[in-house]
């Protein structure tokens, strides 16, 4: 009995991330899409996109998941908060997945802009999908890039266990979903030019994926001809586990002990009942 409920409980969760992902990356792919392909908005509107995005597929998965929405969120929260590391693949499959898909909705209802502002499928716009060194413009290298994607997961990883810490000054009366999307809004406004800020491995290859299956022969190159991909798939998940561990021993292990209470990025509920059971 227990066991079907846990297999239940898993299913359920995987749901979430994959749905909660979706949302995500339906605001910030398209967003990317409108002001890149049809010239409508410009930087600052795709950072309040991406954040908003955070926030609303936060508040679509976070009771039943914990709303990861990120592979380096998922290893980060196993590795420091008591995560089930048995979960982290599954996790990060549905985060990909959903990321995948929204990106596939993105490229199917803009297909007609994007052919027009970019007939050959190029470089040009396909960071619409995935990030580039230097946003395809600028004189940023790999290791750069690298650099710059380990700075960014960390400072998001700090700030999100922070802002979910309830023995912290948590924000109450369930804002922490809006406060993680301000987090990933100022990211965006003050970490973006040197590699778009993906901090989430799922948010870039899934949607790479999408981009390569639809057209884009370029999607796993930067703008060099360098094998790219995988920088945004590995910087972040070191950057995450060194803002986890900077927050742990430079914050978390100084607070008063508190009886633990539903928080964004915690261990689902589910995983709670089931280990009782």
């Amino acid at each position: 009995m227990a066991e079907r409920l846990k297999n239940r409980g898993l299913v359920g969760e995987l749901a979430a991330e994959f749905a909660g992902t979706m949302i995500l990356i339906l605001f910030g792919v398209a967003v990317v899409a409108q002001v890149v392909a049809a010239e409508i908005g410009d930087h600052d509107s795709i950072a309040w996109a991406w954040g908003l995005g955070v926030t609303l597929g936060v508040y679509v998965a976070a009771r039943t998941s914990g709303a990861h929405l990120n592979p380096a969120v998922s290893v980060a929260l196993a590795a420091f908060k008591g995560f089930s590391w048995r979960k982290v693949l599954p996790y990060s499959l549905a985060q990909t997945a959903g990321a995948f898909v929204a990106a596939l909705i993105v490229r199917f209802n803009y297909s007609e802009v994007l052919q027009k502002a970019d007939p050959g499928l190029t470089i040009k716009t396909q960071g619409v999908f995935s990030t580039l060194p230097g946003n395809g413009s600028l004189p940023i290298g790999t290791w750069g890039a690298f650099r710059d994607q380990v700075i960014g997961t960390a400072i998001l990883l700090l700030l999100i266990l922070a802002v979910s810490d309830v023995r912290n000054s948590a924000p109450m009366a369930n804002l922490a979903p809006f406060v993680v999307g301000l987090v990933v809004v100022a990211i965006g406004m003050a970490w973006g030019t040197n590699a778009g800020y993906a901090i989430n491995p799922a948010r870039d290859f899934g949607p790479r994926l999408a981009s390569y299956l639809t057209g884009y022969e370029t999607a796993w190159q930067d703008q060099y001809g360098q094998l790219y991909f995988w920088v945004p798939i590995v910087a972040p998940v070191i950057g995450g586990l060194i803002g986890a561990f900077l927050y742990q021993i430079l914050i978390a292990r100084f607070l008063p002990p508190e009886d633990a209470a539903p928080e964004v990025g915690r261990v689902p509920p589910s995983e709670e009942r089931t280990d009782t059971a």
